[in-house]
Parts: structure tokens; C-alpha cells; sequence
């Protein structure tokens, strides 16, 4: 190993030193660069599919919830007709006339109310062998047909709710999702059949805004409700992706639908008292997904690539013109080994190159004098011997010497990657750490002394571009506190909005001042500056901003989006507040109970 670098040392020995920043750039830089462009572009791509993902899981939990809430209704109906005394002795009595079934129609209207009163309800039928009763839409005899249909049967065999998407013969046949639950009258020995349609919009209303393709499917596999709602009604393995093809079970799946990579995520509902339930499906394909980060990591990847070229261009001519100079001194010197002492370098700048023309031309000056004086001594020959040995000697000492021209040189190869400004290398750093940190935000939470760290540097940052007289700041952070996680970009934002709102008027002695607490379970934040503030009208105009609902345009969004978060995350009363009077400065404050948690 060791053999292999001074070998490749060795064979740069002999590259020419344009060549070798070039190798030096590609192999530092363009190669680097490019490939962390790729597995950053890579990392987008997947993050985004995985945000989609969870979206469409969290959608999927969503219409469970509002599904659950729908079937919910009817259940909790029909166990209140199980106890109802007055259908128990209207479906169990035998009328001696018509006349009789008739007034105790009109006088059951429980039916008539449960459907007028709820809106998730469409009908309700009952299904009864009692040959005194009248079929009138609401109480139904039990034929032959029904008794063998499957779900009567169903219903008759196990006792508990059967869910199916059933003809209902009271509206021309149409088929409703439908609640079918034996009703049994222990006083009577006897039982029927109870029926309760779903209302259709109710089950269209919860998949018809969904971003996904989104479907309801009972246990037969037929689709109840669709945000396309053409497919309702329709068999599951109809559909192009599901032919042939009826065992979806809960999970994630990856499949091609119309000839695009797509993901179906599946989930089952079993409602109270039920055999069976329904199953959700939600499908969105890969490309329309990724379609725009893949945009956006083209379009990075063009610039990083356009700023890598011309870095090159860059490079290519500050090594031209450094290699141009130096030849340039490399040729006056050789004029001089071959004797002409009239050689002059024309070489200007204060550079190491410039500084070895200097002496170059110096050395030269000082053997034309030797010369001269050589020449004027020429009749003494003794002395010209002696004159002529002490001017080689002087040659000699006045020549330069190799190891100093190759240092210099090497001096001068170290110049074109390294020019020491520690101040700006101090800043340069931060502002490359503060960058890589917001990179590597997630949906996950991060500490305290993590997010004052960016904070720092993020002063730091803008204390540089203001200069120390017009922007100071302070941060006092408990001890306790900086163990403990919230979500990311909490507080960064506020900071931010404090230096370019509070600070773009001050031009001097400006100060933004951070406290973070945490006394026993709950953390504070207070964000402070002196800067010109607010009125009482320009202030509430920020708070009715922040508390919109819909997305808005304006110079403050990075506090609504805070503002927005801590709600949903902490509740309605941990979002911000603000304080502000004008020339006196504003404080931005929130506060959050961790719960005697210390990881949110």
C-alpha cells in the first residue's frame, strides 16, 4: 500500500501543475459532489414515496374511523328494536282484520323517526312470518326467496350482524349497503328479521375528497362505495389491478396498475356484534408521487453539475495564467544560464510568483555589476583572476537556491486550494453545519441543545453580515431542558422572524435574547428583541394570520406554520403568543406540557 501512494506520488512528479489541480479538483470535488448529489436525489425520492405512503395510511385509519362512525348508528338503532316492546307485540299479534294491521301501522312510527331523524339511515324494513301482517314497505312477510337467500341465512345460522351490499325490493331492487341482525322475542318464541339500509351519500362522502384512489369493499368482495362512483357496485376483481384476484388481506402491497409501479394499502373494518365487516383500500402510483421530487433533483443536480463547470472554467484558467507566469520565469531563467545578462522578468503581483520575479530580477542586477566590474579591472590581470573568482563565488551565492524556488512553488500549488481567512473559514463552517442539520429533518423530534446549536449558528451568521455594534444576542437555556425533544423547527423560525422583521430598522445596538425553561413537566420558550415592533393593529393582523386555516401568502408564514403545528401537536393552548409595542421591540412565547415527557 504504502509502494502504491509514493509510486502514484512519483508519477505526479511528473504531471505539469495545471494538470495536477485539475486531477486535484476532480478528484476532491467533481467526483464527491456528483456522487452525493446522486444519493441525495436518491434519498428525496424515497422519503418522499415513504411520506406518501404514510399519508395514504393515515387516510386509510381516517375513513375507518368515519366509516365506524356511520355503521355505528344502525347498530346502536337496532339494539334499541331488539328491547322495543311495541314492534315485539305489532310483528307477534294476530290481527283479526285489516283494519286492526292498519291502525297499528300508522300508530308504530319508530321506523319513520330513526330514518327522518338520522341521516346515515335510508330505510328500515322488518322481516316477519306472521301471516296477519300487511306487506307496506315496512314490515315484510317472510317468503320463500328471502328464507333461502344468503343473507337471511347468514343472519339465522350465527345470531350476530351480517354487513352485505342486498337487494332492497321496496326501492325497485337497488342495492344498499345493509345491517341484517336476527331480532328474537322470547315471550312470543318467536324471531325475525331486522334490515336497515345505509345511506349511500354518507358512504360516497367519506372517500369523495380523498387525494387517492380510494374503495369500501364488504366481505363479498363487491365495492360499496368509490371515489370514482362508477365502481360501486362492481366486483373487486373487475378492476384491472385485482383480476383474478380476491385474497387481499391488511397490509401494504406493490403492484402495476395500467402499466405504472403502484401501492395499495389495505385495512379491515369489523364492526360491534358483527360476523363479518369491510375492507378500505386506498391506491396511488409511484410516479405521480415522485413525478415532483424527481423534477426538483433534475433541476439540482443541472445546477450543482452548471456549478461544478464553472468551478472548472475557474480553475482551468487561474492554472492557465499561474502556469503561464511561472513558464514565463522558468524561460528568463534559462536566457540566463545560457549568459545573457540582459534578461529582465516583467512578472508583476505581490504573489510568491511576483516575490521570485522580484528576486530573480535582483540576482540578475547584482551579476551584471560583478560583470561590470570584471570589465573594468581586465587590464590588471592578476586581479581580473582574483576579481573574476570572487565574482563566481558571489555567483554562486547569489543564485537561487533549488530547494527554495521548489518550496515556493509547492508553496504556490497550496495557494490555489488554501487561502487562510480563519474568520471566514469560522463562518464558512457554520453556515456548512447549519445547512447539513436542516437537511436532516425528519418527522421525528430533536433535542433542545441540537436546535440551540443551529440557533447559534444561525446568529452567529447574521451577526457577521450586521457586524457585532448593530447585532448581539444572548441565550439562556436550562440545564434540564436540553435533554429534551420536540418537534423540529420549532424555534428556529422565531429566531429568524426576530432578526429579519425586528432587526431590518435598528442600526445599532441590536439584541434578540432566547430563554428556553423547564420547570417540573413544562418547557417555555420565549423569543425577545429590540427591535421597532408593532402596533396594537399591525400585531393582531399577525395573530388572525396565524390562526387562518388555509394556506396564505406573506412575510410571516414561518410563525404560522409554528403557530399551526404546536396545536395540532400540543393542543389549542400551546400555540404562540405575541407581545409587541412599536420602538420597543416584540416577544414571541409558547409553552408545552411534556406530560413528564422529554421525547415528543
Amino acid at each position: 500500500m504504502l509502494y502504491l501512494i509514493r509510486k502514484i506520488f512519483s508519477l505526479l512528479d511528473n504531471v505539469r501543475l495545471k494538470k495536477k489541480l485539475f486531477i486535484s479538483y476532480i478528484v476532491v470535488a467533481f467526483v464527491p459532489i456528483v456522487i452525493v448529489g446522486v444519493y441525495l436525489t436518491e434519498q428525496f425520492r424515497n422519503h418522499v414515496l415513504e411520506q406518501a405512503t404514510e399519508q395514504s395510511y393515515n387516510n386509510v385509519e381516517r375513513i375507518k374511523t368515519q366509516l365506524e362512525d356511520v355503521v355505528q348508528r344502525p347498530i346502536d338503532i337496532s339494539g334499541v328494536l331488539m328491547s322495543d316492546t311495541d314492534l315485539s307485540k305489532i310483528t307477534n299479534t294476530q290481527f283479526a282484520s285489516t283494519y286492526e294491521v292498519v291502525e297499528a301501522y300508522q300508530n308504530y312510527r319508530s321506523f319513520r323517526d330513526y330514518i327522518n331523524l338520522y341521516s346515515e339511515i335510508y330505510n328500515i324494513r322488518f322481516y316477519m312470518d306472521n301471516p296477519t301482517l300487511l306487506n307496506n314497505w315496512e314490515f315484510i312477510q317472510i317468503t320463500k326467496d328471502i328464507s333461502t337467500s344468503a343473507w337471511y341465512n347468514y343472519t339465522d345460522q350465527s345470531g350476530l350482524i351480517y354487513w352485505g351490499y342486498i337487494p332492497d325490493e321496496t326501492k325497485k331492487n337497488e342495492s344498499f349497503v345493509s345491517l341484517v341482525r336476527k331480532v328474537e322475542f322470547p315471550l312470543y318464541r318467536s324471531k325475525g328479521v331486522l334490515v336497515m339500509n345505509i345511506n349511500p351519500a354518507a358512504l360516497q362522502n367519506i372517500v369523495r375528497q380523498e387525494t387517492f384512489d380510494t374503495y369500501i369493499i364488504d366481505s363479498s368482495n363487491i365495492i360499496v362505495a368509490a371515489k370514482n362512483q362508477q365502481f360501486v357496485g362492481k366486483q373487486l376483481s373487475e378492476l384491472d389491478f385485482s383480476v383474478g384476484r380476491s385474497d387481499w388481506e391488511i397490509g401494504q402491497y406493490e403492484i402495476e396498475v395500467d402499466g405504472h409501479p403502484s401501492r395499495i394499502i389495505v385495512e379491515e373494518l369489523k364492526p360491534q356484534y358483527s360476523q363479518n365487516g369491510f375492507k378500505i383500500m386506498s391506491i396511488f402510483t409511484i410516479d405521480s408521487i415522485v413525478e415532483g421530487a424527481e423534477r426538483i433533483s433534475v433541476q439540482g443536480l443541472l445546477i450543482i453539475l452548471a456549478s461544478l463547470l464553472l468551478s472548472m472554467v475557474l480553475i482551468y484558467a487561474t492554472s492557465s495564467l499561474l502556469s503561464k507566469r511561472i513558464l514565463s520565469l522558468v524561460k528568463n531563467i534559462h536566457k540566463l544560464g545560457t549568459g545573457d545578462l540582459t534578461v529582465t522578468s516583467t512578472i508583476a503581483g505581490n504573489d510568491e510568483v511576483g516575490l521570485l520575479s522580484r528576486q530573480f530580477n535582483n540576482m540578475v542586477s547584482s551579476i551584471r555589476e560583478l560583470m561590470d566590474r570584471v570589465r573594468d579591472t581586465e587590464n590588471q590581470r592578476n586581479q581580473l583572476e582574483l576579481r573574476q573568482g570572487e565574482i563566481k563565488l558571489k555567483m554562486m551565492a547569489s543564485q537561487i537556491n533549488p530547494h527554495f524556488l521548489f518550496n515556493a512553488l509547492e508553496s504556490i500549488r497550496m495557494h490555489a486550494h488554501i487561502k487562510g481567512d480563519k474568520e471566514l473559514a469560522s463562518i464558512v463552517r457554520m453556515l456548512g453545519k447549519l445547512i447539513r442539520k436542516n437537511l436532516e429533518v425528519g418527522s421525528g423530534s430533536v433535542k433542545i441543545a441540537d436546535e440551540v446549536e443551529v440557533i447559534r449558528y444561525y446568529l452567529a451568521i447574521q451577526q457577521f453580515r450586521f457586524g457585532q455594534e448593530r447585532l448581539d444576542f444572548e441565550l439562556h437555556v436550562d440545564e434540564a431542558a436540553l435533554e429534551t425533544k420536540l418537534p423540529p423547527l420549532l424555534i428556529q423560525p422565531i429566531v429568524e422572524n426576530a432578526v429579519v422583521h425586528g432587526m431590518d430598522q435598528v442600526l445599532e445596538e441590536g439584541k434578540v435574547t432566547i430563554k428556553i425553561s423547564l420547570e417540573e413537566d413544562k418547557l417555555q420558550v420565549v423569543i425577545a428583541d429590540n427591535g421597532t415592533g408593532m402596533d396594537e393593529a399591525r400585531m393582531q393582523q399577525v395573530i388572525e394570520m396565524m390562526n387562518q386555516q388555509d394556506e396564505v401568502e406573506g412575510t410571516r408564514i414561518g410563525l404560522r406554520n409554528v403557530h399551526q403545528r404546536l396545536i395540532s401537536i400540543f393542543g389549542d393552548e400551546a400555540g404562540l403568543h405575541i407581545a409587541s409595542k412599536p420602538g420597543e421591540g416584540t416577544t414571541v412565547s409558547f409553552s408545552v406540557h411534556m406530560g413528564g415527557q422529554t421525547d415528543v
